[in-house]
């Protein structure tokens, strides 16, 4: 019999754990208007580095690191890729991106999935919506977004690690307006 309670109580124990990081990771996204961070993203094996940031919903400045000058914009209805030598646009609502960039998305789908702790430190989610399946991350003590992965438009594989995350900042009003083609 204690044996039985004991299981129970675990169980309970587990469930509130559970519920409470839940809890915590959609009360920090509720009070996140914008964020600016470092990225590591890897497209099939293709590493690149940079800055974004994002302000909610769904608009995203990045720079990446190196000589091309890439850029990827958002202005919360297209995205554009910009280098030296390209200029790609995309209606947003085509692109995964669309569905990150939603706070209010991720509040909705997180609040009813499941939720995966990975090595104790990471907090998972899987998204399966629009033929998209996109795993989120969360940081497991402070319940900051740490990092997305999913398909992309071209069925790539893409996997984004971001760090050195700063909240709610003063953003310049110009900084998710689309670049012209040049």
């Amino acid at each position: 019999m204690l044996r039985y309670f004991s299981i129970i109580f675990l169980f309970i124990l587990t469930s509130n754990s559970s519920a409470e990081i839940k809890n915590k990771i959609i009360e920090n996204l509720k009070n996140t208007n914008n964020l600016d961070f470092k990225f590591e993203q890897n497209i099939n094996g293709k590493i690149e580095h940079g800055n974004c940031t994002i302000e909610y919903p769904k608009k995203i400045f990045c720079e990446y690191a190196g000589s091309n000058n890439k850029i990827l914009v958002s202005n919360g209805k297209s995205l554009v890729i910009k280098t030296r030598v390209s200029y790609y646009r995309y209606l947003l609502e085509k692109t995964p991106l669309n569905l990150i960039l939603d706070k209010k998305f991720l509040i909705d789908k997180i609040s009813n999935l499941n939720e995966r702790i990975i090595d104790n430190n990471l907090v998972n989610f899987t998204i399966l919506e629009k033929d998209n399946e996109i795993n989120i991350f969360f940081d497991n003590e402070t319940y900051d977004l740490i990092g997305w992965q999913n398909t992309d438009i071209y069925q790539n594989f893409n996997i984004t690690f971001i760090s050195s995350i700063r909240k709610n900042r003063v953003l310049s009003e110009n900084l998710f307006k689309i670049p012209s083609q040049n």
